[in-house]
């Protein structure tokens, strides 16, 4: 369970600890995590562009529901482009997301299950907010089979980064307006 605390997530995506739930399991902990861009204009503020948490329940005496001791649950929320609301292969990939970043971070799993919902808004009157607005929300939940926790922490926050839209680390986008290259 320490493990999780020597997670360090890329400079894009803040981390924070969160309430637990505390009747789910005689114990939890919970990371809530937010990607924010720069507001369009100089000076305005950050525009959130995708959020979520990471739920890691623990009862010694095992589960019959989670088949084993631990389970993680993730929940992410992002603004997507508004074509990808009508593609019916988007739920699908952003599903895989989720089941490659286990493998790819050697976490351990199994009995995974979830939904992927995309959602297309049009605000009217005094609601605040964008007047369109396209969102993909990926729930989910697996049993860890190990106790390197810290790998599934690490594989949630990839699937955060692919929904937020972030090049893969260490990638630098290059900044269409100068030429030049982002930061």
């Amino acid at each position: 369970m320490d493990s999780l605390a020597t997670v360090r997530s890329r400079p894009e995506i803040v981390l924070e600890h969160i309430p637990a739930p505390q009747r789910l399991a005689p114990w939890s902990h919970a990371v809530g995590a937010r990607v924010a861009e720069p507001g369009e204009i100089a000076g305005e503020d950050e525009v959130e562009i995708a959020s979520g948490r990471f739920i890691v329940l623990f009862d010694p005496a095992g589960h019959e529901a989670w088949d084993g001791t631990t389970r993680c649950v993730g929940y992410v929320s992002a603004v997507t482009d508004e074509t990808m609301v009508d593609d019916q292969m988007f739920s699908e990939v952003a599903w895989s997301w989720l089941t490659e970043a286990l493998v790819d971070h050697d976490a351990g799993h199994h009995s995974v299950g979830g939904t992927v919902t995309r959602t297309a808004s049009t605000r009217f009157g005094d609601i605040a907010g964008p007047e369109h607005s396209v969102d993909v929300e990926i729930r989910a939940s697996w049993t860890a089979s190990d106790t390197d926790l810290d790998r599934h922490l690490d594989a949630w926050l990839e699937v955060l980064g692919n929904a937020a839209g972030l090049p893969p680390p260490g990638v630098h986008l290059i900044n269409r307006a100068t030429g030049g290259s982002g930061s």
